[in-house]
């Protein structure tokens, strides 16, 4: 039945705040939910017990009872030393995952002293250049027992060989390895924009990475499809879910023409959504695109194997909803936020520090956002049962509703020709574009509140102590990318690449030779470089 206010209650409404209310994807709320207002649910059919299809409530029987979702806070900055430090410290505070940040040139294939790098080395996570630093990063840091994420697209092949070598050097064999590579390069070209190299060899490296995996690292996780960035640039709820899963889908058909079976690489794909503010909202979303991925793998992939219908995730919560404005009132958005992910069932989480808006996170803030899900986790009693809110006519309808939304989005992608002609003609872009503009006019005409912002305003205090990176950090980085040049066999180095070069020419796994790059020394800005040799770089073409 429709979600939306009967006549009965048109009398309130003048007695209500305001005369509309909705979530954030355009779903209209009744005064209560109820039967006669919420479709009915059949329990084998749209819900199923934990762990069973369609994974509505959950992906493993017990969830938080038998294990919590590993806590990861993403972190990195200044040097490779600099950034172990902090890792060190979140892993005494009781971290139970590692999660690194890379600065923009490493994110975009260039090395510290390339002069497109001024200005950025080491200001929105780490500088690495070489397996030098990489082995810095992770200096006294077990690879073999601990699970690392790294936050990485275009270069993720590139970054991911260097901590398999990094691995080697600690006597780790890479079936031993536990972590993610993001690896998602389509949300970059509608959200992001940290892309290199054109769709077609940045899916080749993808279907790659996947097929080297299955073989050499099965434990790892080979891509984090994002919804996060999605939603950063404006989405809604229904959109991040849409577009996700369509980007998943686009993956999934490439490594099967690529020649990988289904059943072979998808139990090790994984996904990484936002928490947003809207509680119960957001609550639904996870659940909506936990049953839609199961359906999808089953129906449109013949999928057999449990876990390839499984949408295993990660949260971090929304970075877009920080103020700078009385930057302490965060800690409470990032609380409900975190809230969410969990009655969601996440599988790992990330929580924003308060200070975030205005700088790095500093270790004191650091500290209050994982002393965040300790709390969530140990005091609050939401992680003692499974999906605690089944059942509820308020979240039930509203997973219903977030299906069908994100459905008809993929229906639409599916009409223009699949994901890479919708990202191409600028549809999946311009969806993006509209629902902000919607939002910031929401937000102008206080429709929208933001404590702090356009209401619940105060006369600011002194800004709180913020992180800033010390201006010579970039200069030291490139006095050590050059010099790890004038002392490493060049001729080695020059034929590693040379071999690199000839295989992107070909049809071979690039993995193995990217690998070999990495361990003769060459840097991430050159094995970049000679796949632009081949490739070329991407343009956005303009769109109206």
């Amino acid at each position: 039945m429709s979600t939306k206010t009967d006549g009965a209650d048109a009398t309130k409404r003048a007695e209500e705040r305001r005369e509309r209310f909705e979530t954030s994807s355009g779903i209209e709320l009744p005064v209560d939910f109820n039967p006669s207002n919420t479709d009915g649910v059949d329990y084998g059919r749209d819900l199923g017990a934990p762990g069973e299809f369609p994974y509505t409530r959950g992906v493993r029987r017990t969830m938080y009872r038998g294990r919590l979702w590993t806590m990861r806070q993403y972190a990195g900055y200044a040097t490779a030393e600099e950034s172990n430090a902090r890792y060190k410290y979140l892993l005494a505070q009781g971290t139970t995952g590692l999660s690194v940040a890379f600065d923009l040139p490493t994110q975009i294939g260039l090395d510290s002293d390339d002069p497109l790098s001024a200005g950025e080395v080491g200001k929105v996570g780490v500088a690495i250049d070489s397996l030098e630093d990489m082995g810095r990063l992770f200096d006294g840091i077990p690879l073999g027992s601990v699970s690392t994420s790294m936050t990485i697209n275009a270069t993720a092949s590139t970054l991911l060989c260097l901590y398999v070598a990094v691995a080697r050097k600690q006597n780790v064999s890479p079936d031993r390895l536990e972590g993610t590579i993001q690896n998602d390069i389509l949300k970059e070209y509608v959200a992001r924009g940290t892309y290199i190299y054109p769709p077609a060899p940045s899916m080749r490296l993808i279907t790659d990475t996947f097929a080297y995996c299955a073989r050499e690292i099965p434990k790892w996780n080979t891509i984090s499809i994002s919804g996060y960035h999605i939603r950063e640039a404006g989405a809604t709820a229904a959109q991040e879910v849409a577009f996700t899963l369509a980007d998943a889908v686009a993956y999934v058909q490439a490594a099967i023409d690529a020649g990988l079976k289904v059943d072979e690489f998808a139990p090790r794909l994984s996904f990484f959504f936002n928490a947003h503010n809207n509680l119960l909202e957001e609550i639904a979303k996870f659940r909506a695109a936990r049953r839609l991925w199961a359906r999808i793998m089953r129906e449109r992939f013949n999928a057999r194997d449990p876990r390839s219908l499984m949408l295993r995730f990660h949260t971090q919560t929304a970075g877009s909803t920080l103020t700078a404005q009385q930057p302490e009132v965060n800690v409470v958005r990032t609380t409900i936020q975190a809230l969410a992910a969990v009655l969601g069932g996440t599988q790992s989480l990330h929580t924003n520090a308060s200070d975030e808006a205005l700088a790095l996170p500093t270790e004191q803030s650091a500290r209050v956002a994982l002393r965040t899900q300790q709390v969530i986790a140990h005091e609050s009693g939401v992680a003692d049962t499974v999906d605690p809110l089944a059942g509820s006519y308020a979240v039930e309808q509203l997973t219903n509703d977030l299906e069908r939304l994100a459905s008809d989005y993929i229906k639409q992608i599916d009409a223009l020709g699949g994901t890479l002609r919708a990202i191409e003609t600028g549809y999946v872009q311009r969806e993006i574009q509209e629902a902000a503009y919607q939002f910031q006019r929401a937000v102008e005409s206080r429709d929208a509140v933001v404590v702090g912002v356009n209401r619940f305003q105060a006369e600011e205090d002194a800004p709180p102590p913020t992180l800033r990176i010390d201006p010579a950090i970039e200069g030291a980085q490139v006095e050590r990318v050059r010099a790890l040049r004038e002392r490493r066999d060049g001729a080695a180095v020059e034929t590693a690449l040379t071999r690199l070069e000839e295989a992107a020419r070909g049809t071979e796994n690039l993995l193995p030779r990217i690998l070999a790059c990495v361990e003769s020394l060459a840097t991430v800005g050159e094995i970049s470089n000679r796949l632009r040799r081949v490739w070329g770089e991407y343009r956005e073409a303009l769109t109206v």
